[in-house]
């Protein structure tokens, strides 16, 4: 069984990863679009952008959103001197920094279900009358659902294991910051607490695994819709 303290770290793990796939949803449909249906100047270096977090170390990204979203930051600074918010050492910085580095995971699973979509389809609903947004809500975007779910599981799951970002950026506080990996980095460097660590290990394991199967089985869903169509 898990203590009090194992099953803070996983909630609070939960919940930053919930509220960051949440909130990188529409800007990550709205992103693979773009890619995936547009040409215009400056797409490659979108595309490089977006993609970014997945070769940068983690470190590197926390770095950065901590001198641009920390207390004293770019951005940070402003949002704090006049609206009072703030991203440092706290659960919320944690979401962002945790959505950054799944970003890209994300988008890419969105942009290859659009672009598996066909685009007759959609070509047919306009020369009967339907405008781009009808066209886009009642054809595109449900052939796209699969994708969107892959997307978002894959998301989650690197969401839940983020480390490197997370601890440069908020810090490691109990409660407020301490996910899964930063609670197992607690313990491993504790003395006598290898039980703790493990157990974590086996939970972060498990969360992965039901992950990947998840995403498997809906990428097959996906082909199989996308083939019927």
């Amino acid at each position: 069984m898990l203590t009090e303290y194992e099953l803070e770290a996983l909630f609070l793990s939960l919940k930053i990863a919930s509220v960051a796939v949440i909130f990188s949803l529409p800007l990550g449909i709205g992103c693979a679009w773009l890619l995936a249906r547009r040409q215009f100047w400056g797409k490659s270096l979108l595309d490089g952008l977006i993609h970014l977090p997945l070769v940068l170390p983690p470190v590197v990204i926390g770095y950065l959103l901590l001198i641009t979203m920390g207390r004293q930051g770019m951005v940070g600074k402003w949002l704090y001197d006049w609206f009072g918010f703030t991203f440092s050492f706290s659960w919320r910085g944690a979401a962002l920094a945790v959505a950054v580095v799944s970003f890209p995971l994300m988008v890419r699973s969105i942009r290859l279900a659009l672009e598996g979509v066909d685009k007759k389809l959609e070509q047919a609903a306009r020369t009967l009358g339907a405008s781009s947004t009808r066209v886009f809500m009642t054809i595109t975007l449900p052939l796209m659902i699969p994708g969107i779910l892959t997307g978002t599981i894959l998301a989650f799951a690197r969401a839940l294991g983020e480390f490197g970002a997370t601890i440069t950026f908020v810090s490691n506080i109990p409660g407020q910051t301490q996910t899964i990996p930063l609670a197992m980095y607690s313990f491993i460097e504790t003395p006598g607490a290898e039980s703790e660590a493990a157990r974590l290990c086996i939970v972060a394991i498990v969360i992965a695994l039901l992950s990947l199967f998840a995403s498997e089985w809906l990428t097959r869903v996906a082909r199989k819709r996308l083939g019927a169509a």
